[in-house]
């Protein structure tokens, strides 16, 4: 099941400011989280499958994962240019 990507606060801004090629390339992988979210992403500190890291060549997102309300949240976003 295909579960809704939401933003933390600032968070998309940083998203939206990336150059075009790695904002693509991280929103591939977003997608890709979004279809299975432990499959497409690392553990984050404690595996307990709801705090999840998502790396790409360029950016590193701490993900929150919402199992009963179907939601990847993007908590924190670096780009790592």
């Amino acid at each position: 099941m295909t579960y809704r990507l939401k933003y933390g606060t600032g968070t998309e801004a940083v998203h939206d400011a990336m150059p075009s090629i790695e904002s693509e390339q991280l929103s591939l992988a977003l997608a890709a989280a979004c279809e299975d979210p432990i499959g497409a992403t690392e553990v984050y500190g404690e595996d307990d499958g709801v705090m999840r890291t998502l790396v790409t060549e360029h950016a590193i997102a701490v993900l929150l994962v919402g199992r009963i309300t179907k939601t990847v949240t993007v908590l924190q976003l670096s780009y790592t240019g």
